[in-house]
Protein backbone atom coordinates (compact mmCIF):
# COMPACT_ATOMS: atom_id res chain seq x y z
CA UNK A 1 0.00 0.00 0.00
CA UNK A 2 1.05 3.57 -0.89
CA UNK A 3 1.39 5.76 2.01
CA UNK A 4 2.62 9.13 0.60
CA UNK A 5 3.41 10.11 -3.00
CA UNK A 6 4.57 13.04 -5.39
CA UNK A 7 2.87 13.18 -8.67
CA UNK A 8 4.79 15.41 -11.24
CA UNK A 9 5.84 17.79 -8.64
CA UNK A 10 7.21 20.86 -9.97
CA UNK A 11 8.75 24.02 -7.03
CA UNK A 12 9.99 27.04 -7.90
CA UNK A 13 10.99 30.26 -5.86
CA UNK A 14 11.24 33.31 -7.72
CA UNK A 15 12.61 32.79 -11.13
CA UNK A 16 14.89 29.24 -9.73
CA UNK A 17 13.12 26.01 -10.55
CA UNK A 18 14.18 23.62 -6.97
CA UNK A 19 11.89 20.51 -8.66
CA UNK A 20 10.83 19.50 -11.68
CA UNK A 21 8.20 16.41 -12.32
CA UNK A 22 8.85 14.43 -9.80
CA UNK A 23 7.59 11.31 -9.04
CA UNK A 24 8.30 9.30 -5.96
CA UNK A 25 6.38 6.76 -3.77
CA UNK A 26 7.16 5.08 -0.42
CA UNK A 27 4.87 2.52 0.58
CA UNK A 28 4.53 0.29 4.01
CA UNK A 29 7.05 -1.95 4.79
CA UNK A 30 9.33 -0.45 1.93
CA UNK A 31 12.52 1.62 2.13
CA UNK A 32 13.08 4.20 -0.75
CA UNK A 33 16.38 6.02 -0.80
CA UNK A 34 16.83 9.39 -2.02
CA UNK A 35 20.44 10.44 -3.40
CA UNK A 36 21.62 12.91 -4.86
CA UNK A 37 24.67 15.72 -4.53
CA UNK A 38 24.12 18.91 -2.47
CA UNK A 39 21.97 20.76 -4.01
CA UNK A 40 19.76 18.36 -5.85
CA UNK A 41 16.44 19.32 -4.57
CA UNK A 42 16.68 16.07 -1.64
CA UNK A 43 15.61 18.46 1.43
CA UNK A 44 13.21 20.77 -0.86
CA UNK A 45 11.12 17.65 -1.56
CA UNK A 46 11.16 16.43 1.96
CA UNK A 47 9.67 19.63 3.17
CA UNK A 48 6.99 19.38 0.12
CA UNK A 49 6.20 15.80 1.54
CA UNK A 50 6.34 16.61 4.89
CA UNK A 51 3.60 19.47 3.60
CA UNK A 52 5.96 22.54 4.18
CA UNK A 53 6.66 23.86 1.14
CA UNK A 54 4.21 24.80 -1.90
CA UNK A 55 4.24 23.73 -4.83
CA UNK A 56 4.13 25.51 -8.48
CA UNK A 57 2.47 22.41 -10.47
CA UNK A 58 1.81 18.45 -9.41
CA UNK A 59 0.41 16.83 -6.23
CA UNK A 60 1.08 15.19 -3.47
CA UNK A 61 -1.18 12.32 -1.77
CA UNK A 62 -1.97 9.94 1.15
CA UNK A 63 -3.30 6.78 0.98
CA UNK A 64 -4.24 8.04 -2.17
CA UNK A 65 -5.71 11.27 -1.47
CA UNK A 66 -4.48 14.89 -1.37
CA UNK A 67 -2.02 15.94 1.74
CA UNK A 68 -4.00 17.55 4.24
CA UNK A 69 -2.37 20.80 5.58
CA UNK A 70 -2.57 23.64 8.05
CA UNK A 71 -3.67 22.95 11.84
CA UNK A 72 -7.17 20.94 11.28
CA UNK A 73 -7.54 17.48 12.73
CA UNK A 74 -6.82 15.25 9.40
CA UNK A 75 -3.44 17.20 8.87
CA UNK A 76 -2.78 16.28 12.32
CA UNK A 77 -3.62 12.66 12.27
CA UNK A 78 -1.35 12.43 8.91
CA UNK A 79 1.56 14.49 11.03
CA UNK A 80 1.23 11.90 13.85
CA UNK A 81 1.26 9.10 10.92
CA UNK A 82 4.60 10.72 9.22
CA UNK A 83 7.33 11.68 11.06
CA UNK A 84 10.31 13.51 10.33
CA UNK A 85 13.73 12.21 11.71
CA UNK A 86 16.59 14.71 11.46
CA UNK A 87 19.98 14.80 10.31
CA UNK A 88 20.81 16.51 14.29
CA UNK A 89 19.30 15.00 16.79
CA UNK A 90 20.23 18.17 18.85
CA UNK A 91 16.71 19.41 16.62
CA UNK A 92 14.61 16.55 18.61
CA UNK A 93 16.53 16.59 21.74
CA UNK A 94 15.44 20.02 23.55
CA UNK A 95 18.70 20.12 26.34
CA UNK A 96 16.76 22.62 28.53
CA UNK A 97 13.82 19.16 29.00
CA UNK A 98 14.32 15.66 30.22
CA UNK A 99 15.02 13.20 27.24
CA UNK A 100 11.86 11.88 28.01
CA UNK A 101 9.90 15.13 27.93
CA UNK A 102 11.05 15.84 24.51
CA UNK A 103 10.03 12.25 23.30
CA UNK A 104 6.48 12.91 24.60
CA UNK A 105 6.29 16.16 22.83
CA UNK A 106 5.11 15.19 19.66
CA UNK A 107 3.09 12.32 21.40
CA UNK A 108 0.87 15.22 23.44
CA UNK A 109 0.39 17.28 20.15
CA UNK A 110 -0.84 14.72 18.17
CA UNK A 111 -2.03 11.89 20.22
CA UNK A 112 -2.83 12.75 23.48
CA UNK A 113 -3.81 11.28 26.94
CA UNK A 114 -2.66 10.81 30.33
CA UNK A 115 0.51 11.12 31.70
CA UNK A 116 0.78 7.54 33.00
CA UNK A 117 -0.14 7.04 29.13
CA UNK A 118 2.55 8.89 27.84
CA UNK A 119 5.03 7.78 30.25
CA UNK A 120 4.26 4.30 28.93
CA UNK A 121 4.24 5.63 25.22
CA UNK A 122 7.56 7.12 25.63
CA UNK A 123 8.64 3.87 27.68
CA UNK A 124 7.88 1.42 24.59
CA UNK A 125 9.43 4.23 21.95
CA UNK A 126 12.57 4.11 23.77
CA UNK A 127 12.41 -0.17 24.43
CA UNK A 128 11.96 -0.20 20.30
CA UNK A 129 14.97 1.75 19.72
CA UNK A 130 17.36 -0.52 21.77
CA UNK A 131 16.97 2.09 24.56
CA UNK A 132 16.76 1.91 28.41
CA UNK A 133 13.99 3.52 29.38
CA UNK A 134 15.29 4.82 32.82
CA UNK A 135 17.47 7.37 30.14
CA UNK A 136 14.03 8.99 29.71
CA UNK A 137 14.84 10.92 33.16
CA UNK A 138 18.48 11.84 31.90
CA UNK A 139 19.52 15.13 30.19
CA UNK A 140 19.87 14.95 26.22
CA UNK A 141 23.89 16.25 27.10
CA UNK A 142 24.47 12.15 29.25
CA UNK A 143 23.60 10.69 26.50
CA UNK A 144 26.14 9.36 23.98
CA UNK A 145 26.38 10.03 19.86
CA UNK A 146 24.53 7.16 19.35
CA UNK A 147 21.68 7.55 22.45
CA UNK A 148 20.82 10.57 21.26
CA UNK A 149 20.65 9.21 17.81
CA UNK A 150 18.42 6.67 18.93
CA UNK A 151 16.28 8.75 20.72
CA UNK A 152 15.47 11.02 18.13
CA UNK A 153 14.43 7.95 16.41
CA UNK A 154 12.15 7.16 19.30
CA UNK A 155 10.80 10.83 19.06
CA UNK A 156 9.55 10.08 15.84
CA UNK A 157 7.72 6.56 16.86
CA UNK A 158 6.32 7.74 19.93
CA UNK A 159 3.14 8.34 18.04
CA UNK A 160 2.79 5.45 15.90
CA UNK A 161 3.60 6.31 12.67
CA UNK A 162 3.43 4.14 9.45
CA UNK A 163 6.32 6.54 7.75
CA UNK A 164 9.35 7.84 8.41
CA UNK A 165 11.32 10.55 6.11
CA UNK A 166 15.10 10.28 7.88
CA UNK A 167 17.20 13.30 6.41
CA UNK A 168 20.90 12.22 6.20
CA UNK A 169 20.64 10.26 9.80
CA UNK A 170 23.65 8.59 10.19
CA UNK A 171 26.13 11.39 8.73
CA UNK A 172 27.35 12.65 12.05
CA UNK A 173 27.72 8.76 13.05
CA UNK A 174 31.66 6.58 13.06
CA UNK A 175 30.92 3.43 11.05
CA UNK A 176 30.44 0.90 13.85
CA UNK A 177 27.49 3.26 15.00
CA UNK A 178 26.48 3.71 11.07
CA UNK A 179 26.15 0.25 11.15
CA UNK A 180 23.78 -0.14 14.46
CA UNK A 181 21.67 2.45 13.12
CA UNK A 182 21.18 0.53 9.86
CA UNK A 183 20.22 -2.58 12.13
CA UNK A 184 17.89 -0.18 13.40
CA UNK A 185 16.10 1.01 10.41
CA UNK A 186 15.58 -2.85 9.10
CA UNK A 187 14.10 -4.44 12.22
CA UNK A 188 11.76 -1.75 12.60
CA UNK A 189 10.75 -1.69 9.04
CA UNK A 190 10.62 -6.23 9.94
CA UNK A 191 8.67 -5.77 12.84
CA UNK A 192 6.76 -2.41 12.54
CA UNK A 193 5.77 -2.89 8.94
CA UNK A 194 7.21 0.97 8.61
CA UNK A 195 7.74 2.63 5.22
CA UNK A 196 10.78 4.98 4.89
CA UNK A 197 12.71 7.41 2.67
CA UNK A 198 15.91 7.75 3.45
CA UNK A 199 17.97 10.81 2.20
CA UNK A 200 21.17 9.84 2.38
CA UNK A 201 24.77 10.15 0.79
CA UNK A 202 25.88 6.69 2.76
CA UNK A 203 25.62 4.28 -0.21
CA UNK A 204 26.57 1.70 1.77
CA UNK A 205 23.16 1.79 4.04
CA UNK A 206 21.61 2.58 0.28
CA UNK A 207 22.44 -0.94 -0.47
CA UNK A 208 22.13 -2.09 2.69
CA UNK A 209 18.49 -1.58 3.75
CA UNK A 210 16.88 0.35 0.49
CA UNK A 211 14.59 -1.59 -2.02
CA UNK A 212 14.23 1.74 -4.25
CA UNK A 213 16.70 4.36 -5.04
CA UNK A 214 15.84 7.46 -6.60
CA UNK A 215 18.44 9.79 -7.95
CA UNK A 216 17.91 13.30 -7.72
CA UNK A 217 20.22 16.04 -9.95
CA UNK A 218 19.14 19.75 -10.04
CA UNK A 219 15.63 18.92 -9.19
CA UNK A 220 15.16 16.37 -11.60
CA UNK A 221 15.03 12.44 -11.72
CA UNK A 222 17.39 11.14 -13.49
CA UNK A 223 17.72 7.53 -12.38
CA UNK A 224 15.90 5.20 -10.50
CA UNK A 225 16.41 1.60 -9.65
CA UNK A 226 16.86 -1.33 -7.43
CA UNK A 227 19.83 -0.97 -4.82
CA UNK A 228 21.99 -2.31 -7.43
CA UNK A 229 21.61 0.47 -9.19
CA UNK A 230 25.00 2.01 -7.13
CA UNK A 231 26.78 -0.91 -8.71
CA UNK A 232 26.07 -0.35 -11.91
CA UNK A 233 25.29 3.39 -12.52
CA UNK A 234 23.58 4.38 -15.88
CA UNK A 235 22.92 8.33 -15.81
CA UNK A 236 27.00 10.56 -15.14
CA UNK A 237 25.27 12.06 -12.02
CA UNK A 238 24.76 8.36 -10.34
CA UNK A 239 28.25 7.61 -11.84
CA UNK A 240 29.45 10.97 -9.41
CA UNK A 241 27.88 9.84 -6.41
CA UNK A 242 29.57 6.34 -6.78
CA UNK A 243 32.91 7.66 -7.45
CA UNK A 244 32.68 9.78 -4.40
CA UNK A 245 32.16 7.20 -1.96
CA UNK A 246 35.08 5.56 -3.47
CA UNK A 247 38.72 5.16 -2.19
CA UNK A 248 40.41 7.86 -4.38
CA UNK A 249 43.88 7.31 -6.22
CA UNK A 250 46.27 9.15 -5.57
CA UNK A 251 46.54 13.22 -7.14
CA UNK A 252 42.54 12.69 -7.32
CA UNK A 253 40.09 15.09 -5.13
CA UNK A 254 36.81 14.12 -4.65
CA UNK A 255 35.71 17.21 -6.93
CA UNK A 256 38.02 15.76 -9.83
CA UNK A 257 37.08 12.00 -9.45
CA UNK A 258 33.25 12.72 -9.83
CA UNK A 259 34.00 14.70 -13.27
CA UNK A 260 36.09 12.70 -14.47
CA UNK A 261 33.43 9.57 -13.67
CA UNK A 262 30.65 11.38 -15.67
CA UNK A 263 33.08 12.31 -18.60
CA UNK A 264 33.81 8.99 -18.91
CA UNK A 265 30.30 7.58 -19.06
CA UNK A 266 29.19 10.54 -21.28
CA UNK A 267 31.59 8.93 -23.48
CA UNK A 268 31.05 5.70 -23.29
CA UNK A 269 27.16 6.38 -23.48
CA UNK A 270 26.71 9.37 -26.22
Amino acid sequence: MTLLAAHGVTVRVGARTLLQDVDLAVGSGRTVALVGASGAGKSTLLRVLLGLQPVAAGRVEADGAPLPVGRGSAARRLRARVQYVPQDPGLSLDPRWSVGRSIAEPWHRLVGGSSAQARRAVSAALEAVGLDPDLAALQPGRLSGGQAQRAAVARSLVTGPDLLLADEPTSALDPVRRDRWHDLLVALRRDRGLGLLLVSHDLAAVRRCADEVVVLDGGVVVERGGPGLVEAPSHPATAALVAAALPLPRGLTPRSACAAAARAHSEENP
